[in-house]
């Protein structure tokens, strides 16, 4: 690698310390973001040019090269915002005096609704695991929280033995921009949690000790991808058939409970939204299922 090229990955490398000491970011997050500014680096580097040297037609030119290759929106706005990200922290760092971002606008996005599952379908996929074994009961756990507490899978996978209260009947969970929130468990996944911390997670460590609360049999913490799997396979068990995700149990969580009442803010509280517009989305799926409860039942539906 030339002298350049190093230059260019400290200096990317000093951006993606700076973001991540700002807002918390994930490992992936980051990870995306070098990525995609990698891209940048190596797109303008036979153009003899380098970021801080390139404008916004030299951005444009990538973007329209993106566009030509099949890249979706969603796509390109994810590189433009990680770009805006980077060149504002270049002038705040006084490396470069004009953003070449600032006029580039983003491409629209058409937003669609999250995919929920019935209240029937949860309650199948709960049912499904074989709670005699310890994986199946450490599962059912699992499935329990996610669903009670509507968690993001990397919170679940996340979860030490130190943010659970199960005196209090809640837990303690680092979300997004290490930002806490204290969320309640609900009786039947506080029963099963306890069953499972009292049972199966003391056979699957065999006398190891961890501090992740769910742990597999090589007695390591689960993986998001693992829990992936493990939905998918208990979904299919059920005879629910589709691209079932773990995710679908955190929007699941937030339709039902608006389905029944629930005051809209008081999710945003629960799902860790910084913006109640993040948990507005959901107040259109229930207003889908009354509509579809209407047809089906309504005389005149």
């Amino acid at each position: 690698m030339t002298d350049s090229g190093n230059q260019e990955t400290q200096l990317l490398d000093r951006f993606l310390d700076a973001i991540w000491a700002e807002r918390g970011l994930s490992g992936n997050t980051l990870e995306a973001y070098r990525r995609d500014l990698m891209k940048l680096v190596q797109w303008l580097a036979p153009r003899g040019k380098t970021p801080l040297t390139a404008g916004r037609e030299d951005l444009l030119a990538l973007l329209a090269q993106e566009v030509a290759s099949g890249r979706s929106p969603r796509s390109l706005s994810r590189y433009l915002s990680g770009y805006r990200q980077f060149y504002r922290w270049l002038i705040r760092e006084r490396l470069i005096s004009e953003d070449p971002t600032a006029l580039i606008e983003s491409p629209k996005l058409g937003r669609g609704l999250p995919k929920a599952l019935s209240e029937a379908q949860v309650e199948a996929i709960l049912e499904a695991p074989d709670v005699e074994r310890p994986l199946g009961l450490r599962d059912r756990a699992m499935l329990e929280l996610m669903y009670a507490t509507g968690l993001r899978v990397s919170e679940l996978c996340g979860l030490q033995l130190t943010n659970l209260n199960l005196n209090q009947g809640v837990i303690r969970v680092i979300g997004k921009g290490r930002k806490e929130r204290l969320v309640p468990l609900g009786e039947e996944a506080l029963d099963w949690l306890e069953k499972y911390l009292a049972i199966s997670r003391p056979e699957l460590l065999k006398g190891s000790q961890s501090p992740c609360v769910f742990v597999t049999a090589r007695k390591t913490g689960l993986t998001r991808q693992a829990f992936w799997y493990t939905v998918r396979r208990h979904a299919a068990k059920a005879g629910i058939s589709g691209s079932i995700s773990p995710h679908m149990l955190r929007h699941s969580f937030a339709s039902h409970l608006l389905n029944h009442g629930a005051d809209l803010r008081v999710v945003q509280l629960l799902l860790g939204h910084s913006d109640l517009s993040s948990t507005q989305i959901y107040t259109h799926i229930a207003r889908e299922g009354l509509k579809r409860l209407h047809e089906a039942h309504h005389p005149r539906g």
